[in-house]
Order: C-alpha cells, then sequence, then structure tokens
C-alpha cells in the first residue's frame, strides 16, 4: 500500500481533507515519504535552529507542479506521529516559491480537535501563528543556501481552487505515477 495513492482524499474533500502526517509538530527532522515503497524516510535534520511549526504532511491523490503531493500543514492541540492519518479542515494556504518552483502550502485545522472548531478562515488565527509559520519557511533552508520566498497567505477561495486543482492534476498524471513506482521496483 502507498498512502499517496491508496488512501481517500476524504469523503468531503476539498472542504475537509485526508492529511497524511510525515513530521510532528515540534520536529527538526525532516521525513518524507518515499515514493516508491511507501514508506517513510528520514530526509535530513534541519541545518537551522528552528523546529515544525505544525503537524506536517500531503494529501493524498494530489500531484503539484514540484512533482510532490500538495503539501499540508495541520494546526491542534497535539503533535501526531508520522504516517498519522487525520481529518484536516483547510482554512487558507500560503503561497511559497521554494527554489524558484511553487510550493504551496495548505493551512488547515484538526477537524477532530474541539480547540480548533470556531476556526474556519486564515483570519480565525492569531496573527502570531501566521508570522511563526511564515518565518519558518523564510529561513528553514537558510543555512543550506538554498532560496525561499514566501509570497503571502490566501484564504480559503483560493485555497479550494489549489486544492481541486492538485486533485485534477492528480487524475491527469495518475497513470504515469503509479508506472513510474512499478518501474522502481524492478
Amino acid at each position: 500500500m502507498n498512502p499517496w495513492h491508496d488512501l481517500s482524499p476524504g469523503e468531503k474533500a476539498p472542504e475537509v481533507v485526508t492529511a497524511l502526517i510525515e513530521i510532528p509538530a515540534g520536529s527538526k527532522t525532516k521525513f518524507e515519504l518515499d515514493k516508491v515503497s511507501g514508506l517513510l524516510k528520514v530526509d535530513r535534520v534541519l541545518y537551522s535552529s528552528v523546529h515544525y511549526p505544525a503537524n506536517y504532511g500531503f494529501i493524498p491523490r494530489t500531484y503539484c507542479g514540484d512533482h510532490d503531493p500538495l503539501d499540508i500543514l495541520v494546526l491542534g492541540q497535539a503533535q501526531v506521529y508520522p504516517l498519522s492519518i487525520m481529518r484536516a479542515r483547510p482554512v487558507g494556504c500560503m503561497r511559497m516559491l521554494d527554489q524558484g518552483e511553487m510550493d504551496d502550502k495548505v493551512i488547515a485545522v484538526h477537524e477532530d480537535d474541539p480547540e480548533m472548531a470556531h476556526i474556519h478562515s486564515i483570519k480565525d488565527l492569531a496573527p502570531h501563528q501566521l508570522k511563526e509559520i511564515r518565518n519558518f519557511f523564510e529561513i528553514y533552508k537558510g543555512l543550506e543556501n538554498k532560496k525561499v520566498e514566501v509570497e503571502g497567505f490566501h484564504d480559503l477561495p483560493e485555497t479550494l481552487k489549489i486544492i481541486k486543482e492538485a486533485f485534477d492534476l492528480y487524475k491527469q498524471e495518475r497513470t504515469h505515477l503509479l508506472k513510474q513506482s512499478e518501474r522502481s521496483h524492478d
């Protein structure tokens, strides 16, 4: 089983999506899904003295221009273990360029966390929380001499459009992506 291809994106997607968490909030270790095996691998330990500001992962059955599934940060009270599946309610997104490639980050809240029940828009989040998220992504690759540019935050309508586009691109590329995975197993 490969979580990227085999997990449902959620019955209520894009309003409530499945998030596969790769990195728990507070981690300095960047885990990422091995696209061939479906297992989690350690990509690296962050070079900077920062840690992930939220649970971080991706939305299954999405695909983006950076050749990866669509990234998602899930805010909530608790850290969750890598490879955990959780329901997430998108509230906005952060548009970002990573080494010149578009690398959008969906900002969501844990759908099953009562402390997050009142948050339905990125405007409902504390301004300082958004500053922390932005700051993390602006500096987390700095000591690797890699350039990241945060373009800004967008509210729910733009976010839902980005999610739908990522679902559509995945549907277009699914056969190719599965063949790539099969070839890599040989």
